[in-house]
């Protein structure tokens, strides 16, 4: 999942009735919870939604086959059971009786057809390639087949079936992902794009209600939701914060109640003055910068090795960042389920002065020096944590002879720019939308489309990953992985930079609240002490 600008502060507020807060007034009677979300989304489709940001506010209203509880472990969701074939090729899930806000029973159908939807050219959507584990997934979404062709069948109203190309160990956990969630057929096909304006429903905790641009997202708790009686926050509002320092002001003042990051370098001083509010937690998410395959001199593959082992990342994570961020020398990070990263680059043990002279030669052999210095610009989102490591990696290769020029862009448009191609290197982020190494290294498959920034493209690596899916041996696709991210890192496509942790500044009053791997924390388990 795009990493957005949660690097920056997206704020989670839970305010009773506060005369204090500077938000809306809470009804008398009700419990609100306010959320800062960093920036307004670009959708609450849920078929064209990619970031945190989205999923914040739409993984609040929705709910697929699957969901997580109060640990992020999966749960049943729609579905209340799942059966597959010996051969781990047909899964069949057995639906709840449940309803659509609007009184409307939630069907197979309406699974089928936002499959089909997120799937169709026409949507859209950057997450088609998620799901090319399908039959007939990619042929559909690369338009060379029809909708019907894709395998998925609602076999009844409440019994929803859908046929795989291999295996995939981690279907669980992505049949809770927003790419799999349903679409209310009867709203979508009679008000088309405009469905999530003014007529938004919805199968999960809470409905959106309004969206007021650039000011906030009100939600308020589905009284048709199956669960609607253990949820007990009546009201959200998700508002585009992004200032950490004076949300971490608010939450200080007892006006805000969550704030789901910190401002890493200001960690240490905050578990000294609030302890009981500051909770960090292994994360799975990587820093990373991509290089433009279309950028002539960014095409020598001794350049893009001389740039990243001239990053002094042990200083960018202990010295400026100070999180407990930790420097990454692969893209799968520490803790994701059955895979071991790899560390292949040889040099990453080595003194960074011994670095940095390697560096230097590698640039010197690929025809740059003193009278012909290599001129890059770095694009990176402009927020605090990316701002100042680019300020850093701006220094770390000017001290190898490389002229470096930072172009900072809000969040939304800094991706946008990343999508269409419009940049040199790239900062971005990426967190696993489920625990399995795919859910990085298929990032970097040739039919990736957009979300691959630097189009990395070699077939052996692409073999390497069709090999895994088709293993059923637990270990044995682990080192077709592991093979597969090795070739990918001596390519050198983009430079990890650190691995992230989760950062919340939480009030103690706030119970429900389970420090996990993937850092969701859904406003369903959430209640308030008086």
């Amino acid at each position: 999942m795009r990493a957005a600008v949660l690097i920056l502060a997206a704020m989670l507020v839970l305010v009773g009735c506060s005369p204090k807060a500077s938000t809306a007034a809470c009804a008398p009677g009700r419990t609100c919870l306010r959320m800062g979300n960093v920036a307004d989304p670009a959708t609450i489709d849920p078929q064209k939604i990619n970031g945190v940001e989205e999923d914040n506010i739409v993984g609040s209203a929705m709910m697929g086959l699957t969901t997580e509880d109060v640990n992020g472990n999966v749960i049943p969701g729609i579905a209340t059971r799942w059966e597959t074939s010996p051969d781990g090729l047909i899964w069949s899930f057995h639906l709840r009786d449940a309803k659509w806000s609007d009184g409307f029973p939630v069907t197979a159908d309406d699974f089928v057809f936002g499959l089909r939807r997120l799937l169709d050219p026409k949507t859209v959507a950057e997450y088609g390639y998620l799901l090319y584990f399908i039959q007939g997934a990619q042929a559909v979404n690369e338009g060379k087949a029809p909708l019907e062709a894709l395998g998925v069948t609602a076999l009844d109203a409440h019994t929803l079936q859908i046929k795989l190309l291999h295996p995939a160990p981690y279907l669980l956990q992505l049949t809770k992902h927003q790419t799999m969630y349903p679409a209310p057929r009867h709203i979508v096909e009679r008000y088309g794009e405009t469905w999530t304006k003014d007529h938004y429903v919805s199968d999960g905790p809470y409905v959106i209600q309004t969206w007021k641009l650039g000011d906030y997202i009100h939600a308020t708790k589905n009284p048709l939701f199956f669960d609607a009686n253990n949820v007990c926050i009546d009201d959200i509002y998700f508002y585009p914060i992004s200032d950490s320092i004076s949300a971490e002001r608010r939450v200080r003042r007892g006006e805000l109640d969550w704030n789901i990051d910190i401002q890493s370098n200001r960690i240490a001083r905050l578990r000294k003055e609030i302890p009981d509010y500051v909770h960090t937690n292994t994360w799975l998410g990587t820093t990373y910068i991509a290089f433009n395959a279309q950028v002539a001199s960014l095409k020598d593959k001794r350049v893009r090795h001389a740039l990243s082992m001239a990053i002094d990342r042990d200083f960018m994570t202990k010295k400026l960042l100070r999180g407990g961020q930790s420097s990454a020398y692969s893209f799968t990070p520490p803790g994701v389920a059955n895979y071991t990263p790899v560390q292949v680059l040889p040099w990453s043990s080595w003194p960074y002065e011994a670095r940095q002279a390697e560096a230097r030669r590698l640039l010197a052999a690929a025809g740059f020096g003193p009278g012909h210095p290599l001129k890059i610009k770095i694009t990176h989102r402009n927020t605090p944590d990316p701002s100042l490591i680019m300020s850093a990696i701006q220094s770390d290769w000017t001290s190898i002879g490389v002229q470096v020029s930072l172009v900072p862009e809000e969040g939304q448009i800094a991706y946008q720019s990343y999508r269409s191609r419009a940049f040199q290197i790239a900062d971005a982020g990426w967190i696993a939308d489920y625990n399995d190494p795919k859910s990085f290294l298929d990032q970097l498959q040739s039919m990736t489309g957009t979300m691959n920034y630097g189009d990395y493209n070699n077939p052996a690596y692409d073999s390497l990953l069709d090999q895994a899916d088709h293993e059923n041996d637990i270990a044995k696709r682990a080192a077709f992985l592991a093979r597969a991210e090795a070739l990918m890192l001596d390519d050198a496509p983009f430079v990890p930079i650190y691995f992230y942790v989760s950062k919340n500044l939480l009030n103690p009053k706030i119970t429900g609240f389970g420090p996990n791997i993937a850092d969701r924390h859904r406003i369903r388990w959430m209640c308030v002490k008086s």
